[in-house]
């Protein structure tokens, strides 16, 4: 039995040192991914470190940008237009959101399937049918689903508003290949995504002329809830756990006190 349990938790420690390797040897990582990364800056999210929360507003914007622009290329196939309610947004407004788009129905009687107007329990529209359809339409490039991609990268939401604030002309005597775009942030730093977002492209309540790296930040934002939307019952459970442990430690600090005391 003994034999068994040291297996066990043999096979857990192994498996915890792969999950935390690429964390503590970021180069390995990269190495292995991309190659040498450059440096990304800490953007300093409201929802970064243990006590971090969302800005619903910010969310809220962020899923606009999503919509208007970044959906035109890239599907988010793990949401439904129903968890747009948890940013707040009401039920009238995920319902408009949901029917502005044509998503497939059932077939009829004769196997044809026509679009209809979406609904707040279907899936984030794909803006292609398929892989091959997405890959004609931007080069042989295929855009990554947008779900979970903060949670693929090492360096999560900085890098995400890295990425979509580091579009530069290239440097004197560096070139750039057709179809591609010199990036600071991406590894090798040629990209094939166009620069998406630029200044005063989109408009907000009170805001008629954001900033490229407000709108950065609220789409990332946006894209970091969609991949951890339990992000901040996480912190809190995390406090709750950290305060329940500090207890117990004075409790039994106080009770070692108490016998060591009897017994001398």
């Amino acid at each position: 039995m003994l034999r068994d349990w040291s297996k066990t938790l043999a096979g857990v420690a192994f498996a915890a040192a792969l999950a935390v390797a690429p964390a503590l040897v970021p180069g390995v990582a990269r190495a292995q991914d991309h190659g040498t990364a450059p440096e990304i800056p800490d953007a300093n999210f409201s929802f970064s470190g243990p006590l971090g929360t969302f800005d619903r507003a910010e969310l809220q914007r962020g899923a606009q940008i999503y919509l208007q622009v970044c959906a035109n290329c890239h599907s988010m196939h793990l949401l439904s237009y129903r968890n747009l309610r948890d940013i707040g947004l009401s039920a009238q407004q995920v319902e408009a959101i949901a029917a502005s788009v044509q998503v497939p129905g059932a077939p009829n009687d004769e196997g044809v399937v026509a679009d209809r107007p979406g609904r707040p329990t279907d899936r984030f529209r794909s803006p292609f049918p398929n892989e091959a359809a997405a890959r004609t339409a931007n080069g042989g490039a295929l855009p990554p689903d947008l779900s979970v991609l903060v949670k693929a990268r090492e360096e999560g939401a900085d890098y995400v508003h890295a990425l979509l604030t580091g579009y530069r002309d290239p440097p004197a005597g560096v070139h750039v290949p057709e179809g591609m775009h010199y990036n600071e942030f991406y590894p090798g730093h040629m990209i094939a995504m166009p620069k998406p977002l630029n200044d005063g492209q989109l408009s907000f309540p009170g805001q008629d002329n954001p900033s490229l790296d407000q709108l950065s930040r609220d789409v990332t934002a946006f894209l970091t809830w969609a991949a951890e939307p339990n992000l901040e019952a996480r912190h809190s459970m995390g406090v709750r756990i950290v305060i329940f442990l500090l207890v117990l430690w004075g409790l039994a600090f106080m009770l070692k006190r108490k016998l060591w005391a009897d017994l001398h």
